[in-house]
């Protein structure tokens, strides 16, 4: 149980948070400050988002219940984002950085159109608002298993900080947020990984390798070797076309230039490498701790999901429990908060705008806050409906619900930025087709008790020689990879068909997208485009902010606790203070030839177009409207 210890850890960081969004505040003076902050970020803010966004609680419970049933397979989610951003810093993150846009799907209407841009944006929307709802989900699991709150309850009280605080602080404060909370979440993770592996009971490294069971490390114990194949390939796929494509370009419209955003994109790419190898340790020993955790939290919807917490409840000195708590807060807060803020920009930029007519970027900065509040709201509701469906388990929603919707969505956003020669049309009918592929490949219904598909696995069982059924767990598996490969096969040759159809097209589709691929190949002049930096007052506010933190933490130093606890909160403390010391001392450093305190500067104005200073009813040409 937690202690009165754990306790002021947890409200400690509440209340920091909290104080984030008035700190930055003042970052904030229009709607591209708000939204992406204004393309003046650093690349280690930027990289340490993107790299928080990219997992939530799930990872400790959906996730984690994973490893804990099947061992190391479940590693390869996380390396398969590792290269996704690696590919990223190859190639994809210059050229969305170059795109010069505030909102993703801005990027949209660049390259496909109008029409595409209202498609796209209403699909957008809902799609990010169940993913949050999902993450909520696995957040209210956690807590229930922690703290035995009624997960209505909890889903409503961590929705409501994650709104005000989107809300009030912007992107400056949400990356900055995702940046401490980074060096929490690892500090944290860390310590646990150690001291579980340092527990008599599981002996080390060799220790748990000879006492969790064999098929943790033998995948082919889990399922047929078919399966558990086309599973990894479909992963990494899955995560390739997820983290490449114009939608998630969002991550590198924050950075100063194409540099920055390479920069951050290889960050993220090493902190991908590294979390695996410390995540799912802990649940992996839960299976040595408790071989059946339905016994440990009975009520539980789904116990396994409550592997993580309870191999770090056998270790994690008194008050270091409450600092994982704290961890697994910011995860889901990072993914969270982030959507709101991305999703807000999306419907302020790609939509709003287009009704009212010249609304000044001061009242779009308002709406987007009002936007917020309200996308907050339904991602309570929606986690709240989740959390009401008997028999779900989170790690199976979140990879069916990527395979089937989020893969044919990504497709055209995709090919649209290496594919130039396609019709307006070839976006939105590359979804549709692949929504029809994912309703076709899944659908099931019961006849006389025994369920039936459009497409029974059967045929994949006789394809490869399998003897007998799938298992529930195979087909399940089957379920999640075949919409990924039928996918990306399928729409992908359909938008590559559309090609032939680009004669056809209207001048200003041509010359639009001509005018988009021309400013991917045209490098940032940061001085000239945005005029200013903020990168010293970036470096000195987050350095001040760890060095807060990492104090904090350095005091629990003085808890009574065994010397091993001790010295776990001198590790934590000192990681997240010494970075805050080098951050804060670099920013004395280092100065930018200009840098001024935020005054609301237009930071897209850029050739070869400028999105912002467009003119409306004529899109495609740049004016110097301010």
């Amino acid at each position: 149980m937690l202690t009165i210890y754990d306790y002021i850890s947890i409200a400690f960081f509440f209340l920091f948070m909290l104080a984030l969004g008035p700190i930055f505040k003042r970052f904030s003076e229009d709607d591209s400050d708000f939204f992406r902050g204004g393309g003046q970020m650093l690349w280690w803010m930027v990289g340490g988002s993107a790299f928080m966004c990219q997992f939530s609680a799930w990872t400790f419970t959906g996730a984690a219940s994973k490893a804990y049933q099947d061992g190391t397979l479940v590693a390869l989610l996380f390396f398969a984002n590792a290269a996704g951003f690696f590919i990223n810093f190859l190639w994809f993150a210059p050229r969305f950085r170059r795109m010069r846009i505030v909102s993703p799907i801005e990027g949209v209407r660049e390259r496909f159109g109008a029409v595409n841009e209202q498609i796209f944006t209403w699909l957008q929307i809902p799609l990010s608002l169940v993913y949050a709802a999902i993450w909520l989900s696995g957040l209210a699991v956690f807590a229930t298993a922690v703290f035995g709150f009624d997960v209505i309850s909890t889903v409503w009280v961590v929705g409501i900080v994650v709104i005000v605080l989107s809300v009030a602080g912007g992107s400056w404060a949400i990356c900055a947020g995702d940046f401490v909370q980074l060096l929490i979440l690892m500090a944290v993770s860390i310590a646990t990984a150690f001291m579980v592996l340092m527990h008599p009971d599981i002996g080390g490294v060799s220790g748990l390798a000879e006492k969790v069971p064999s098929h943790h490390f033998n995948w082919s114990e889990v399922a047929h070797w078919e399966i558990i194949m086309f599973w990894i390939i479909a992963t990494f796929v899955h995560k390739f076309v997820g983290l490449n494509n114009m939608q998630d370009s969002y991550r590198y419209l924050n950075v100063k230039d194409e540099n920055q955003s390479r920069k951050a994109a290889l960050l993220a790419s090493v902190l991908m490498l590294i979390g695996p190898v410390i995540w799912f340790i802990p649940p992996m020993a839960a299976r040595v701790f408790a071989p059946d955790l339905a016994t440990e939290f009975p009520e539980v919807k789904n116990p396994n999901d409550t592997a993580y917490i309870f191999a770090a409840m056998q270790v994690l000195p008194s008050g270091m429990m409450g600092l994982l708590v704290c961890g697994l807060f910011a995860a889901t807060i990072s993914s969270m908060d982030s959507g709101l803020n991305r999703n807000a920009g999306i419907f302020v930029r790609c939509f709003y705008k287009h009704v009212v007519k010249d609304p000044s970027p001061r009242h779009l900065l308002r709406v987007g806050q009002v936007a917020s509040a309200v996308f907050g709201i339904l991602i309570i509701l929606i986690a709240i409906f989740i959390n009401e469906l008997k028999g779900l388990d989170l790690f199976d929603a979140m990879m069916l619900f990527g395979g089937m919707i989020a893969t044919p969505y990504a497709i055209p956003l995709l090919w649209g930025i290496i594919v130039r020669k396609t019709p307006p049309w070839s976006g939105w009918s590359t979804v549709l087709l692949g929504f029809v592929i994912s309703f076709l490949l899944t659908y099931s219904w019961e006849t006389d008790g025994v369920k039936q598909y459009f497409v029974d696995p059967a045929w994949f069982s006789t394809l490869f020689g399998i003897e007998g059924e799938l298992s529930t767990r195979e087909t399940k598996d089957y379920l999640y990879f075949t919409p990924v490969f039928a996918n990306v096969v399928i729409c992908s040759i359909w938008f590559l068909f559309t090609t032939l159809f680009y004669g056809s097209s209207s001048e200003a589709h041509k010359e639009r997208v001509e005018n988009f691929f021309t400013a991917m190949r045209t490098p940032i002049d940061f001085e000239k485009e945005v005029g200013a930096g903020k990168d010293s007052v970036q470096s000195k506010t987050l350095g001040i902010l760890c060095l807060i933190y990492g104090g904090f933490v350095l005091l629990m130093v003085l808890v009574p606790n065994p010397i091993s606890g001790r010295l776990a909160f001198l590790f934590c403390g000192g990681l997240i203070a010494g970075i805050g010391w080098l951050l804060y001392r670099s920013s004395k450093k280092v100065k930018t030839a200009v840098e001024v305190e935020p005054q609301g500067i237009d930071t897209s104005a850029a050739p070869p177009q400028n999105i912002d200073n467009r003119d409306d009813d004529n899109p495609y040409q740049p004016t110097n409207k301010k």
